[in-house]
């Protein structure tokens, strides 16, 4: 409850989280672009989903796998699989056979759940087929997979697959078993339970698996709502974010905490978006990713719409990349974040009336509960305001580590609590702030070291420049070199040579890319670039080349030569 400016601490899990709201308001809960559910309509599904896992012989604890597309029956399962206790373990749905066998397994997962969709991209029922191939020839309801040893059922959601359960068989299941065992079994959860197995995208290695609390997903949602975005029953929060992802649970749970309604994209399409937002009246958009948004941003009716009653955005960009998101919309109020699955998603946001050099400049303060501070990389030691380091936190929100990998988690957390993200960062004099890139995003030129992050900075102040993402090349001259992948602006023409002339004499030359690459398609893993895939498909198109060192920079006529 809050009074004035103070924030009182309130707990609880996900399924009182639900039933309470239920409780409150007949409000719309969930909105989808086609489907919606109130308050009351999502607390009776999600129980009488929980009765039919727990038909399935589902206990506390147990891992319960969602991979489905965003849909209404992802939330209701995922509130229903928490209400019993059970963990919950969202997929990335761009998982190919050989991670998803990984995933399922290493999670230990003992019934997962799967749909397909017209506008899915991948055929997820087919897929988990290819991954357990025996599964067709067992009983569906009682399955022994030598791969997977916890994994007990697969239900097919949408259709009828060998081997798995048809949604019709898991719900028949739950008519055997009565609401006041649910009830039961949902009054046994603690807030220190863990309520959620999410496994990170993997950008730069294999995912880990991060545990991850009632307290720390459903309070965190209730401080971001109350401390930064200041949710309140009439707002209408837009989000395109994967369900998979940290960025698609923990902001509907803040919607959840301030009675308002979550409105979700679905599959990602700019005209149903941008028609979703002027429909809904959305009030709060969360993009966060600058791929997602300037598909709104650039679409040719955007000039059209009313979304006038946007008033507050989050995005994750450069200063100048969020300084342009800003103009294009400028009665809105932007700003950007850093977050982390390990932090429950937002670690830190600017205030909406902070100033407009603070929000463009810097991610803001941490959010009240959650202490940082920037380190020496090696030896840990503090280090003064200014100074870039790497990131540390801890606080209520902290996962609680990564789940079959002790060693892994005591590398990172320490005896005090401190989380080590590997990320680096500097602190501005206000205690805000400023992102410097991955501590192992970082190029080795020349024995220089390169900030990646910096580079993309400056290249995406050129006018043709909408995305640019900057990684190493091997080099037999320099070690590595940078490389600069770039996506150019609707209707936009540009050269290899034009992007190196514009970075020649203007910064370090041991910083200028020596090869530019021109993409339309990222490879994504859900909402994050893939930085390892470009950095293997340069690496494999020089060999193939025959190519082992860089031109050189020509200053003469600014190009590589």
């Amino acid at each position: 409850m809050e009074r004035g400016n103070v924030n009182w601490i309130e707990v609880t899990t996900v399924g009182d989280l639900v039933d309470r709201a239920a409780s409150e308001t007949t409000a719309d809960a969930v909105v989808f672009p086609d489907e919606r559910v109130t308050y009351p309509e999502l607390a009776e599904q999600s129980t009488r989903f929980a009765r039919s896992l727990r038909g399935l012989g589902v206990e506390a604890g147990d891992k319960v796998a969602i991979l489905m597309p965003n849909c209404m029956e992802f939330v209701i399962a995922f509130v229903g699989a928490a209400k019993l206790g059970a963990v919950v373990v969202p997929i990335n749905g761009r998982f190919k056979a050989h991670e998803l066998g990984h995933v399922i397994s290493h999670a230990d997962v003992r019934v997962l759940l799967t749909a397909s969709s017209g506008d899915a991209a991948t055929d997820y029922a087919t897929l988990i087929g290819e991954v357990f191939p025996d599964a067709a020839g067992q009983d569906a309801a009682h399955l022994t997979l030598d791969s997977a040893p916890a994994l007990r059922q697969i239900v097919d959601m949408a259709g009828t697959t060998p081997g798995f359960l048809t949604r019709a068989e898991l719900m028949a299941a739950g008519e055997t078993v009565d609401a006041a065992e649910v009830k039961r079994m949902q009054e046994r959860v603690r807030v220190r339970d863990v309520a959620m197995l999410m496994y990170t995208s993997g950008t730069t290695a294999r995912p880990k698996g991060c545990l991850l609390s009632h307290e720390a997903i459903v309070r965190h949602g209730a401080n971001v709502a109350r401390s930064r975005f200041f949710l309140t029953p009439e707002d209408r929060y837009w989000d395109p974010l994967p369900l998979f992802h940290i960025g698609g649970i923990v902001p509907m749970l803040s919607c959840f905490n301030a009675r308002c309604t979550f409105v979700h994209a679905g599959h990602f399409d700019a005209d149903v978006a941008l028609a979703q937002l002027q429909d809904e009246q959305c009030t709060v958009a969360y993009p966060a990713f600058e791929t997602i948004w300037l598909g709104v941003l650039n679409h040719p009716r955007l000039a059209d719409a009313d979304l006038s009653k946007l008033r507050l955005i989050q995005n994750i960009a450069t200063p100048e990349r969020l300084a342009y998101m800003q103009e294009r919309m400028p009665w809105v109020i932007e700003v950007s974040s850093y977050g982390a699955t390990e932090c429950s998603s937002n670690l830190t946001l600017p205030l909406p009336d902070d100033s407009y050099e603070a929000r463009m400049q810097t991610l803001g303060h941490p959010l009240p509960g959650i202490e940082l501070k920037v380190v020496d990389p090696e030896t840990r030691a503090e280090r003064p305001t200014g100074e870039v380091g790497e990131l540390a936190f801890r606080g209520y929100s902290r996962f609680e580590g990564y789940h079959k990998d002790p060693e892994l988690t005591a590398s990172v957390i320490d005896a005090e609590g401190w989380f080590y993200s590997g990320d680096l960062a500097r602190l501005d004099p206000d205690g805000r702030l400023i992102y410097a890139g991955r501590l192992k995003d970082m190029l080795k030129v020349g024995g220089e070291n390169v900030s990646a992050i910096e580079v993309e900075d400056f290249v995406s102040g050129h006018g043709a420049v909408d995305i640019v993402q900057i990684v190493g090349a091997p080099d037999a001259r320099y070690d590595e070199v940078a490389v600069a992948y770039v996506q150019l602006k609707p209707g936009a023409s540009c050269s290899e040579e034009e992007i190196i002339a514009f970075c020649v004499g203007r910064i370090a030359s041991y910083k200028v890319p020596r090869y530019v690459r021109f993409v339309t398609d990222w490879p994504m893993s859900g909402t994050k670039i893939q930085k390892f895939v470009l950095r293997e498909q340069i690496a494999a198109e020089l060999e193939g080349r025959g190519i082992t060192e860089a031109p050189r920079i020509d200053r003469r006529t600014a190009s590589a030569s």
